[in-house]
């Protein structure tokens, strides 16, 4: 279809599985409904219920046709994670959560054979964080499966898969702290050979790329048309990513929030050197949906928010505000200790814990949250205005302690999830399109460089 308008986006994050309908004329979400992402305990390993999502995805397809009309189908899902196909496309085996952790003679086994930071721009990470420690995993794991796997997908295509029959690896998720890739050329890493996989994996392709048209079943379950596409899809961190990748020219810094924060780095069209990063300190290089490379750093931000908070939120008030910063209470990193920009380090209170359930912890949560964000900028040299996506953007604390702490403007994403718009965006035919996406965040009171100050001499004081 030339210039769809209703995009139904597949939108499978760590925390929730998601059917979103985005309208490309007014860049706004129709309709979303979500499931929690509820990993299965096993045999043979932590696995994502996939049979519960398709049922899920393929009703909800059904629902927003009736009622709304969907003219294609776009996919964003989480990184890390790969899919075995045996040959007839079924799975080879239950695909593993990147959350499964590994013995110590696994991992100094994958150790002795993935490739160096310098070459792919992908650090070691805990558990399965890195694709080539899952599939090393899996084979050493399970002898048989190699032979058993046809062909090796990541995740948003193996939902393409499903759909259209065709399969594909993407650019960005092929791109994400995987090991296969090296950024810097734009081909394989040495990895891939080296696990007697390179013939497995299946073509590489550029985020818009279509699949193909739905397969006749899928039309006649959810009554589309039978010849609705299906792009290749994209890394939900760069589907985030792409509306500003499309629009700016200009350095710009992008922050995703979610269950991980990840801040990118955009250089501008015209790159200029990849600055230095540290692997210790999860840094990264990911791969936005141009092929390029762009220096990004993470930590589990949305995970700690819902560890700190234990499902018990609260809207803070201004004299919440108040009193955290006259109290000077805050939270030291790490909540997460396996990831982030201070790995290792045990969380600690500065001042009395405050309670569940009550605004200064809210508070004191949202400053936490800001301050390790600008570190991740911090250590990508993020420059330009800084541009929040997801949950985040709609916290006023969050926003305010970035702005201060980076000393540039900070934009917010108005869409409700950043992740879905970008992905619906590959259909789009007017670059132009995306710039509704921004919103000025207004101008705040206060001075917060003595707090900042202060949280900065404490992380320092504990190295």
């Amino acid at each position: 279809m030339n210039n769809p308008q209703h995009i139904a986006v597949i939108d499978i994050g760590k925390t929730n599985a998601k059917l979103a309908l985005v309208d490309l004329a007014t860049l706004t979400e129709v309709a979303v409904v979500t499931r929690p992402n509820v990993v299965q305990s096993g045999p043979p390993w932590p696995h994502y219920d996939i049979d519960a999502h398709w049922v899920f995805l393929l009703d909800a397809l059904a629902t927003f046709h009736r009622e709304h009309r969907i003219d294609a189908i776009s996919i964003t899902t989480h990184g890390a994670c790969a899919t075995l196909l045996a040959a007839d496309g079924s799975l080879a085996a239950p695909v593993l959560d990147y959350e499964h952790q590994y013995t110590p003679e696994v991992i100094a086994a994958y150790d002795a054979i993935k490739p160096d930071f310098s070459l792919t721009g992908s650090p070691r990470m805990v558990g399965g964080l890195n694709i080539g420690a899952q599939l090393h995993y899996q084979f050493s794991t399970d002898p048989t499966l190699k032979d058993r796997t046809a062909q090796i997908v990541t995740y948003p295509q193996y939902w393409g898969h499903r759909l259209t029959g065709v399969a594909a690896t993407d650019v960005t998720s092929i791109g994400c702290h995987t090991d296969l890739w090296n950024p810097y050329e734009g081909a394989f890493s040495d990895l891939p050979a080296s696990l007697g996989i390179l013939d497995k994996i299946a073509p590489v392709r550029h985020p818009r790329d279509i699949l193909g048209p739905i397969l006749p079943h899928i039309a006649e379950v959810t009554g589309l048309d039978r010849n609705t596409p299906v792009c290749v899809g994209i890394h939900d961190s760069n589907a985030s990513l792409y509306p500003h990748v499309i629009l700016r020219d200009e350095p710009v810094s992008v922050v995703s929030t979610g269950t991980w924060v990840i801040a990118m780095s955009l250089m501008g069209r015209e790159i200029t050197a990849i600055p230095p990063l540290d692997p210790d300190r999860d840094t990264l290089i990911n791969v936005n949906a141009r092929g390029q490379a762009v220096p990004s750093a993470r930590f589990m931000g949305g995970r700690e928010y819902e560890i700190i908070q234990n499902g018990q939120p609260y809207a803070p008030t201004e004299q919440d505000v108040v009193s955290v910063l006259d109290r000077s209470l805050m939270l030291l990193p790490s909540i997460e200790p396996g990831t982030g920009p201070f790995q290792g380090r045990t969380m600690q209170w500065a001042g009395e814990e405050p309670p569940v359930g009550s605004g200064e912890r809210s508070v004191a949560l949202s400053f936490y949250l800001a301050l390790m964000t600008g570190s991740c900028l911090d250590l990508i040299k993020g420059t330009g205005p800084t541009i929040v996506e997801g949950p985040f953007a709609r916290n006023a604390e969050f926003v305010t302690i970035l702005k201060a702490v980076t000393g540039r403007p900070v934009f917010i994403s108005e869409a409700v999830t950043g992740t879905s718009l970008g992905a619906a965006l590959l259909f789009s035919q007017d670059e132009m399109l995306a710039k509704p996406a921004d919103a000025v965040v207004s101008e705040v009171g206060g001075d917060f460089s003595a707090y900042i100050d202060r949280w900065r001499t404490s992380v320092q004081s504990r190295n």
